[in-house]
């Protein structure tokens, strides 16, 4: 008589298929909105309030040339007057009675966003990482209740502290600024990447760091050699999440910037047409662009993001 091993742990089929379909459901469902907001950016402003909203259209550029420049409204007989069009966004302009006065802002708040998220970003994750190895490394006084009170940091809303900081830094010259607004998100995130990054250096073994520093390697060339080739993983996860929260971050970003360092989120909801409504197009263009670096981020750590959600989950 012959006999075949199941395994108790392997699903069915049956069990496999409609996880899938589900996953895949859920997945698209998530997707709609992404999707309705790109092909939004490629609408005209009449098509995209539309009502039924309309699925098939013609694409247009106006949405981002609405974007990236100012315009001013003009008489029809100046606009003819004009010299020939030499641009896509010169013709469309000049389709509306409107001709080009200037670039937006919108490439100045693009670039603040950059600078501020991924500055904070390396802060937090490096200020982290050295805390996260002090913490699992060496015996530190009243450890937990410190690891607490870091944790507790993240427990506050922002509007609790938005005040305090605005007076704060109003006395110290760092509102409406990028290093202002990098060490506050650096003091924000911090705490999580201490939490997180923690976890991931407990899981790397001891008798690693130990038996280099027999080789002769110093504390410091152990650190850098042998835990943080190790930790790639959680560094990776942790910045993934840093990042994530200082670029999408909106309470902050108002209260302590105007002009010269404000950022993308709060500057995207005062994208309005000359005529006084919103330019539907033009923010969808803005949310598309606004949502392409995470994104892209995500996509290149996304193999370290997923052995990070599950690493140390299963233990030998």
């Amino acid at each position: 008589m012959s006999t075949s091993a199941h395994s108790v742990v392997e699903p069915k089929s049956l069990t496999k298929f409609i996880a899938g379909a589900i996953v895949v459901l859920y997945a698209l469902v998530s997707m709609i909105p992404l999707f309705w907001i790109l092909i939004t950016g490629f609408k005209s402003p009449p098509d995209s309030i539309s009502y039924p909203p309309k699925v098939v259209f013609s694409p247009t550029l106006e949405g981002y040339c609405n974007l990236f420049t100012t315009r001013t409204r003009q008489t029809k007989e100046y606009v003819d007057a004009l010299p020939p069009a030499e641009t896509t966004c010169d013709r469309i302009t000049r389709s509306r009675n409107m001709v080009i006065a200037g670039p937006s802002n919108f490439w100045p708040r693009f670039q603040n966003s950059l600078v501020i998220s991924i500055g904070s970003t390396f802060l937090a994750v490096f200020l982290g990482t050295l805390a996260a190895y002090g913490f699992s490394r060496f015996r530190v006084p009243l450890a937990d209740d410190l690891l607490f009170f870091i944790l507790s940091t993240r427990m506050m809303p922002p509007i609790a502290v938005a005040i305090p900081i605005y007076l704060m830094y109003r006395e110290l010259g760092l509102s409406d600024t990028a290093l202002g607004m990098i060490l506050l998100y650096t003091a924000v995130n911090v705490s999580l990447a201490v939490w997180l990054l923690k976890g991931f250096i407990d899981e790397i073994p001891r008798e690693y760091e130990e038996a280099a520093l027999i080789d002769g390697y110093t504390r410091f060339q152990a650190f850098y050699k042998v835990v943080l080739p190790q930790a790639a993983t959680g560094i990776a996860s942790t910045a993934i999440f840093c990042l994530i929260f200082a670029w999408n971050e909106y309470a902050f970003a108002v209260l302590l910037t105007s002009g010269n360092a404000q950022t993308a989120p709060p500057f995207i909801p005062t994208i309005l047409s000359v005529g006084g409504g919103i330019d539907w197009p033009a923010v969808a263009a803005a949310a598309t662009l606004f949502l392409l670096p995470v994104v892209v981020f995500t996509v290149l750590l996304r193999k370290h993001l997923l052995r990070g959600i599950t690493f140390g989950a299963v233990r030998k």
